[in-house]
C-alpha cells in the first residue's frame, strides 16, 4: 500500500491547526470559566468562613456580655441585699433608741413625779408635825414652839460635853469671823440674850455672834463657827417618818417600773 505522504502531511496540519484552534478557543475559555469558578468558590468559601468566624465572634461576645450581665446582676442582688440587711438594723436600732429614748423620758417624768409627791408629802408632814407640835407645847406649857425651841439650844449650850466645849473652844480661838447663829424663825431680843449668856458663861468670854433667819431649818437652831456646828431642830425628829414614806414611795416606783418594763418587752 502506498502511502501519500502529501494528505499525511495535509491531515496532521489539519490536525495541529484543529488543536491549536481547541485550544485557542475552545479549552483556553473552558479553563478560564473553570478557574474563575474555582475562584469564585474559594472567594465564597473565603467569604463564608469570615461571616462564620464573624457569628462565632459575635456568638462569644454575646456569651461572655450574658456572663457579664449574671455576674453584674448578682453582685447587684448581693449589694441589694446587704443595703437592705444594713437599713433594717440601722432602723431597728433606731426604733430600739427611739423606744429607750421614751423609756428613760418616762421613767424620768415618773421619778420626777415622785420626787415632786415626796417633797409635797414630806412639807405636808413637817407643816401638821409642826402645826401639832406648836398646839400641844402651847396648850401643855403655856409657851410658843419658837421659845421652847430656844429654851432647848440654850440649855444645850449650857451641856455641852467636855470633848465638844474643847472643840468649839479650838474654833473660837482660831477664828476671826464671828459665830453664826442661824434660825428657822427669828430671835427676840430676849432669846439673843440667852444664847449670848449661855455662850458666854460657856467659854468664859464675850462671843462675838451673828444672828441670822434661815426658813431651810423647819423650826429649828444652827450655830456655826469655822466648820464646827451644833444643831438642834424638828428635822431630826421627822427623819423615821420620812424614811417610811421614802420606803413606800420607793415600793410604788419599782412597781411602776416593773409595769413600764413588761409593757415594752411585750
Amino acid at each position: 500500500m502506498l502511502f501519500d505522504w502529501f494528505t499525511v502531511g495535509a491531515q496532521t496540519l489539519n490536525f495541529l491547526v484543529l488543536v491549536w484552534l481547541m485550544k485557542r478557543f475552545l479549552y483556553k475559555p473552558i479553563l478560564d470559566a473553570v478557574d474563575a469558578r474555582e475562584k469564585r468558590i474559594a472567594l465564597a468559601l473565603a467569604e463564608a468562613a469570615l461571616k462564620q468566624m464573624a457569628a462565632q465572634k459575635e456568638r462569644d461576645e454575646f456569651h461572655q456580655k450574658n456572663e457579664d450581665f449574671d455576674r453584674q446582676r448578682n453582685e447587684l442582688l448581693g449589694q441589694a441585699k446587704d443595703e437592705a440587711s444594713a437599713e433594717r438594723q440601722r432602723l431597728q436600732g433606731e426604733a430600739r433608741q427611739v423606744a429607750d429614748t421614751l423609756r428613760a423620758k418616762k421613767q424620768d417624768a415618773l421619778t420626777s413625779e415622785l420626787q415632786t409627791l415626796h417633797e409635797d408629802i414630806a412639807r405636808r408632814s413637817r407643816e401638821e408635825v409642826l402645826a401639832i407640835a406648836q398646839k400641844v407645847l402651847t396648850d401643855l406649857a403655856g409657851t410658843s414652839l419658837e421659845e421652847r425651841m430656844c429654851a432647848v439650844f440654850t440649855q444645850r449650850l449650857r451641856e455641852l460635853d467636855d470633848a465638844a466645849k474643847a472643840g468649839l473652844a479650838e474654833v473660837l480661838a482660831t477664828a476671826s469671823n464671828p459665830v453664826r447663829v442661824c434660825s428657822a424663825f427669828v430671835l427676840s431680843a430676849a432669846q439673843r440674850a440667852a444664847i449670848q449668856s449661855a455662850l458666854n458663861e460657856s467659854f468664859a468670854g464675850d462671843i462675838r455672834i451673828q444672828f441670822d433667819t434661815t426658813p431651810d431649818l423647819i423650826s429649828g437652831i444652827e450655830l456655826t463657827a469655822n466648820g464646827w456646828k451644833l444643831a438642834w431642830n424638828i428635822a431630826d425628829f421627822l427623819a423615821s417618818l420620812e424614811q417610811r414614806i421614802d420606803g413606800l414611795l420607793k415600793k410604788q416606783s419599782d412597781g411602776q417600773v416593773h409595769a413600764d418594763a413588761s409593757e415594752t418587752a411585750s
